[in-house]
């Protein structure tokens, strides 16, 4: 599978998103709060209360981090989930490998 490492490399330029990234990676540990279980993802208002942002800032990393394929979004009535997208993760690491 094809990745745009532009795009993957300009998510991850910033580091509150690989932050993220790695939050998401163990939601369990460092999203304890989360009432809903983790297999739909990790709430949109985990994000917020962690980072100490505004909704609107979260969201817009978020929404980054989904554009270039390292996380899927789920929503569920009014919430968003997000996890890791592994597969596109792994691409991208095998494919900068190539590159370098």
């Amino acid at each position: 599978m094809p990745i745009d490492l532009d795009a993957v490399l300009k998510a991850l330029a910033h580091p509150l998103r690989r932050q993220m990234l790695h939050w998401l990676q163990e939601p369990e540990r460092h999203c304890p709060a989360q009432t809903h279980p983790f297999e739909i993802g990790v709430c949109a208002g985990q994000f917020d209360r962690r980072c100490g942002l505004s909704q609107s800032t979260v969201s817009a990393h978020l929404a980054t981090l989904q554009r270039a394929g390292l996380v899927s979004r789920h929503r569920i009535g009014q919430w968003h989930f997000f996890r890791r997208d592994e597969a596109t993760i792994a691409a991208f690491l095998h494919q900068l490998g190539e590159t370098l």
